[in-house]
Parts: structure tokens; C-alpha cells; sequence
């Protein structure tokens, strides 16, 4: 059995100041949806908290790149 690398992504979102930036209007009410062992993991949160949110237009989810901020020589997605 060949066991893929760990590569964690973090889901967060919140409402933004505004619609050009990732600046949110309240830190303390920022959405930590969770960590996810992979990209398609964290892609299925974000797009379900996103569809959630469809009716508010200044609320924003992101998917960042943990193991990116981790390990920055690595190269894998």
C-alpha cells in the first residue's frame, strides 16, 4: 500500500471589507472551517460553505496552501 503525502490546506472564510480584497470586516467572526489532508478535501469545504453563503454577497471562503507556508521548497500541489 503506497500512502500519499500529507499535503494540508486550511478552509476559512468571513465577510470582507470589501469585494477587491481579503481584508474582513470582523477577525473575531471569521468561519475556521477545518485542515484537510489534501487539496480535494479542502475544495469539497470550501465549495459547500461557498454555496451556503450564495445569498451574502460580501462573505468570501478561501482555500490556502498550508504545506506551501510549511514547507516552501517543496513543489507538489
Amino acid at each position: 500500500m503506497s500512502e500519499s503525502k500529507q499535503l494540508l490546506h486550511l478552509v476559512l472564510g468571513g465577510e470582507l471589507e470589501d469585494l477587491n480584497s481579503t481584508t474582513f470586516k470582523d477577525l473575531s467572526k471569521v468561519d475556521l472551517v477545518g485542515v484537510y489532508p489534501n487539496f480535494a478535501q479542502a475544495q469539497a469545504a470550501w465549495k459547500a460553505k461557498a454555496q451556503g453563503s450564495v445569498d451574502n454577497a460580501q462573505m468570501r471562503y478561501f482555500v490556502v496552501h498550508l504545506h506551501r507556508l510549511l514547507d516552501p521548497e517543496a513543489t507538489a500541489d
